[in-house]
């Protein structure tokens, strides 16, 4: 079928009324739990009326287990399941990403396969949009009992520095589960950065919000697939991303150094003046290490930028998918 005709049939069918976004990576313990609760879930709401038509756009992010499979097999007896496979693994937000480039869905909602955002909050996030007039609902995690004591505070570490940092329209306790108007979909699509952290983006468009709180829940199953080290990444993309804080903390890093190489300078010459001097290396190892540190630590911040200028220059995607089942459907 030739391109023309693949975009008019993508037109024809370009319209339904929730589009839920699901990152998937390795879920193959977890995906059959998923499937069965979230497809009541939206049932429902077409039973009770609050929609007519949903899609859930699952984002195979280059899964190495049998997610691919299972993904198939749940196909076949749901049809309102379709399947974007990346060709290799981009990232939780790159996933999203994609998933909001190509969803069709008037209302959009994203959240994750481990079942700790439950979907049956969806229902209230719709209401909510609805009731208010509102282009974003967060949902906000009131109760994080389940997560571990370090989750919990680098969590809340993390929140804190964003909002003292990027600003106070940063929502506390709103991860990726969220939902989200078509306008605010076609606004974020329409931003030229790709490392995009959408847990910033969106609440610095600025559009209309409401929340609605939930309980986090364990991970039904499977193991976690967001270590330290992810959630180190998410927070200097966060950072260098969105705000120059950093470069001024740099700056001050280095006044502060130069004003003290001052007074150590000062302190140097008043004791030669009286004769007071008495050789030592630990005045100076302390002074070269500290003058050192600051240096290194301005010259990292630095790369960080120059990294992300260089990066968006090449303007390489973030992902590239490999196949979208919606094409196998507009094809028949």
């Amino acid at each position: 079928m030739d391109a023309a005709r693949l975009a008019e049939q993508r037109s024809a069918h370009a319209t339904v009324d929730l589009s839920v976004i699901v990152p998937m990576f390795d879920e193959e313990a977890v995906l059959p739990l998923f499937a069965a609760r979230l497809r009541p879930v939206l049932d429902g709401l077409v039973a009770d009326g609050l929609i007519a038509t949903y899609e859930v756009l699952a984002v195979d992010d280059g899964s190495r287990d049998s997610t691919p499979v299972l993904l198939v097999k749940e196909r076949r007896t749901w049809a309102n399941l379709r399947v974007v496979r990346l060709r290799a693994n981009a990232g939780h937000q790159a996933a999203l990403s994609a998933g909001l480039a190509r969803c069709r869905g008037d209302w959009v909602a994203s959240l994750d396969a481990d079942l700790q955002d439950p979907p049956e909050v969806l229902r209230d996030m719709l209401e909510c949009a609805t009731r208010d007039g509102v282009d974003v609902v967060y949902g906000i995690r009131t109760d994080r009992s389940t997560d571990s004591h370090f989750k919990r505070r680098t969590a809340r570490a993390y929140y804190r520095l964003m909002r003292a940092t990027v600003g106070n329209h940063v929502t506390s306790d709103a991860g990726d589960f969220r939902l989200i108007s078509r306008a605010t979909v076609d606004a974020v699509n329409s931003l030229p950065e790709h490392n995009r952290v959408l847990r910033l983006v969106i609440p610095a468009l600025g559009f209309p919000s409401g929340e609605v709180g939930y309980r986090r829940e364990a991970r039904a199953a499977g193991q976690t697939h967001y270590p330290i080290s992810r959630m180190i990444r998410l927070t200097v993309d966060s950072l260098t991303g969105f705000t120059i804080a950093p470069l001024r903390v740099a700056t001050w890093a280095g006044l502060g150094g130069a004003v003290l190489t001052g007074l150590l300078f000062g302190y140097a010459l008043l004791a030669y003046l009286s004769g007071r001097v008495v050789p030592g290396w630990t005045s100076t190892f302390v002074a070269v290490a500290g003058v050192g540190a600051v240096q290194l630590l301005c010259v990292g911040i630095l790369g960080e930028y120059v990294g992300r200028l260089y990066t968006q220059m090449q303007g390489r995607p973030s992902y590239f998918v490999a196949h979208d089942s919606l094409d196998d459907d507009l094809g028949e």
